[in-house]
């Protein structure tokens, strides 16, 4: 094998590992916080309607990690700076 395809290999596997992070991390990070919102619902019915607008927010901005990470591992694999 080259240089260049230890590397690419290399990246795909570090690309592939960032991914699953990523993915993994906003998967226990938006289950957390909903169960949570669902709790605090249940228990005051009278702001169920602030605590799921607040909610929905917080998931998006979780969700917004995760895209950001499969863009910048996308750019790395096509612009790949370690590629001769």
């Amino acid at each position: 094998m080259t240089e260049n395809a230890i590397i690419i290999a290399a990246s795909m596997f570090a690309v592939a590992f960032v991914c699953l992070g990523a993915a993994l991390g906003a998967a226990l990070g938006n289950a957390s916080m909903t169960g949570k919102a669902i709790e605090s619902m249940a228990r005051q019915p009278e702001e169920a309607g602030n605590l799921f607008t607040r909610m929905l927010v917080a998931v998006g901005l979780v969700e917004s990690m995760p895209i950001l990470c499969y863009v910048i591992a996308v750019v790395l694999v096509f612009a790949n700076p370690f590629v001769k």
